[in-house]
């Protein structure tokens, strides 16, 4: 049996893509975010849901109320989505590991990965 904790966040932040080597104009958006972890129980949980969200709100306050352009050399949803990865995985506890994190870019477009 595989136990997962979800949580969700969002945080504000603007932004401007490159494409196909155009640079879109600086645009903000409301970003949410479902952060997914799995491990075993252990004494009836996998991990304290405030634990969880206490790593997660260390990660994004980076990135709240930022212009991500000073942060990412090309802020796609995609490669902030994977720093976030990156950095939650670092702070889980022994025996918990990131399983499935999705990142909206407003409310219609967004991506997810699988870990």
């Amino acid at each position: 049996m595989r136990s997962r904790v979800v949580e969700r966040f969002k945080f504000e932040a603007a932004h401007a893509v490159s494409i196909d080597g155009q640079t879109e104009e600086i645009h903000g958006h409301t970003f949410r975010l479902e952060v997914s972890v799995e491990g075993p129980l252990k004494d009836g949980y996998v991990i304290d849901f405030l634990q969880l969200r206490a790593i997660v709100e260390e990660v994004i306050k980076k990135l709240d109320h930022r212009n991500l352009n000073g942060l990412f050399d090309n802020p796609t949803t995609e490669n902030v989505a994977l720093w976030i990865a990156g950095e939650v995985e670092k702070r889980l506890p022994e025996g918990v590991k990131l399983h499935r994190l999705v990142l909206w870019e407003g409310d219609e477009n967004g991506v997810e990965f699988e870990f």
